[in-house]
């Protein structure tokens, strides 16, 4: 039963894993077993997580990336290959939302911006890294989402409309590559207390009309959505792919 849930000598990459809920992926599919690549633009903040996953036995590298340049995005996959031989897993975690406000005010820049770090960069991931995964016999290809992809928003507009083509991307690639057994999915968690999303949880009002129409009456935690993305990556859901998996408290079925 152990085997179902073990990602021994399996190796992974995690954008955006510097901290938040990327540095837990990272942190809980090293746990299970994985090699892990530490990602973000900051690479002293990167080996930072590298070095706490060597503290507790784990092997770990940080490569830096900027995921709206394409180039660093072959030069993250590239490092991997060239340091363990072989790529299993890619969560595709980093996002950006530089944009506050309602869509009428969206500048074009905004939107290219948003569109190609939330969507097209995890489309540049799939086709940089899954022939890697085909090498080895299949893989796992997961892209954090968000339940702001399921609903419209006065203020997220843009944000969400690329967190809803997440979805797409993910059920595309699933059909595009399950011959060749990668699995694909997304995850959509709902408001978690990350520095992504301080000027929300911070906010008591904000925070306590949440928590009162959450069914867990609380926000969620890295940890939460970690060991989500960590079980998609694991034998144990060798069956699950073109799927959105929603981890928010049951927020969205009140």
């Amino acid at each position: 039963m152990s085997k179902l849930f073990s990602l021994d000598g399996k190796v992974a990459i995690v954008t955006g894993s510097s901290r938040g809920i990327g540095r837990s992926i990272a942190e809980q599919m090293s746990a299970l077993g994985a090699k892990i690549v530490v990602s973000s633009r900051k690479l002293d903040m990167c080996q930072e997580v590298v070095d706490g996953i060597a503290a507790k036995g784990g092997e770990a590298i940080a490569v830096a990336c900027n995921i709206s340049r394409k180039d660093e995005c072959q030069a993250l996959v590239d490092a991997t290959i060239a340091k363990w031989g072989r790529l299993d897993s890619f969560v595709a975690n980093a996002a950006v939302n530089p944009v506050y406000g309602p869509m009428s005010g969206l500048s074009d820049e905004a939107f290219d911006k948003v569109m190609t770090s939330n969507v097209q960069s995890a489309i540049w991931f799939a086709n940089m890294s899954m022939p890697k995964m085909v090498d080895v016999g299949g893989g796992s290809f997961t892209i954090i989402s968000s339940i702001g992809g399921l609903k419209g928003s006065a203020t997220l507009g843009i944000y969400g409309i690329s967190k809803s083509a997440d979805f797409g991307v993910a059920r595309a690639l699933a059909v595009e590559w399950g011959p060749k057994n990668i699995r694909v999915n997304a995850v959509a968690p709902g408001l978690v207390k990350t520095d992504f999303a301080r000027a929300l949880w911070e906010n008591p009002k904000l925070r306590d009309d949440r928590e009162s129409r959450t069914p867990l009456r609380r926000l969620g935690d890295p940890d939460d959505i970690g060991g989500v993305a960590a079980f998609l990556a694991t034998p144990a859901a060798a069956f699950i792919t073109g799927q959105v998996i929603v981890a928010d408290g049951g927020v969205t079925i009140t």
